[in-house]
């Protein structure tokens, strides 16, 4: 089982490290004191824009350490225009994956997520509707949000114990959530700024130029921003796919992380969903 360190974090440090500073500035500088808590709050402001960064909470982008496997993820499906030939290319080059789902996606599409499952690929929770702001949000609506994505995956008989937060942006409220929800928060390490497969063209080229062993690619369960882009976005996961089963070792999820990343169930009904 994955565990959630104890230690402090970043945010927790610095901000130990800023109120010293303002100790010191007190007897030395006095006009200088608010300047390490405007650094504090300017870096409490940034960090959570940069997915890699524990700052907040422990954070997963990359593969335990020594690890030379590459893992392949992809976020914000299931998409039922896209999913089928996902899985059909990913069997092709014998590819394992891990699935970051929105919950109400997957609850308005329970055939794919068993496809999912069927094809020996993991999911992971991505929250319910992939609200930009989630972070903003209160504690108790963060919880609500996560809990309800887990009922639904719960429902066709999985039970994630990854989250991964939309467009990889953390806070000071979730750390909490996620161990009232037994999750561990999961973001990557290499992407290729598609923009929600809005911007495709040179995809697999701008994976393949920065891969590094041990990444965490994420890419993106999205149909092409623009229809003419379609078999464009195709041509560059086939390209992409091939590429990583001749020149790397692609592992599953659970392998990279040395610990279970999912838990199955039997499958019930779901609760709590409108």
């Amino acid at each position: 089982m994955l565990r959630i360190s104890d230690k402090l974090c970043k945010g927790e440090k610095i901000g130990i490290i800023a109120l010293l500073a303002a100790l010191l500035c007190l007897i030395l500088a006095p006009a200088l004191v608010p300047l390490p808590s405007f650094v504090f709050l300017f870096l409490c402001f940034v960090a959570p824009f940069f997915p890699g960064t524990s700052f907040f909470l422990p954070i997963i982008s990359r593969a335990q350490a020594g690890t030379e496997g590459i893992v392949l993820t992809f976020d914000d499906g299931p998409s039922p225009a896209v999913m089928p030939i996902l899985l059909e290319l990913l069997a092709h080059y014998r590819l394992p994956a891990t699935f970051f789902v929105i919950g109400k996606k997957a609850a308005a599409h329970p055939e794919l997520i068993q496809q999912i499952l069927a094809a020996g690929h993991s999911i992971g929770n991505h929250s319910w509707e992939h609200d930009y702001f989630l972070m903003l949000r209160t504690a108790r609506k963060i919880q609500e949000d996560l809990h309800t994505t887990q009922e639904v995956l719960a429902g066709y008989g999985v039970r994630p114990l990854l989250f991964r937060p939309p467009v990889g942006i953390t806070g000071p409220r979730l750390q909490k959530v996620l161990e009232q929800e037994n999750l561990c928060a999961v973001n990557y390490s290499c992407r290729a700024l598609d923009r929600g497969n809005r911007n495709i063209a040179g995809l697999s080229e701008k994976i393949i130029n920065k891969l590094h062993p041990g990444d965490i690619i994420m890419l993106h369960d999205l149909p092409a921003f623009q229809e003419e882009d379609r078999e464009l976005l195709y041509r560059e996961f086939e390209r992409l796919f091939k590429w990583l089963a001749e020149k790397h070792r692609v592992i599953p999820m659970a392998e990279a992380l040395q610990a279970p990343v999912m838990l199955q169930e039997k499958a019930r009904s779901p609760s709590g969903v409108c």
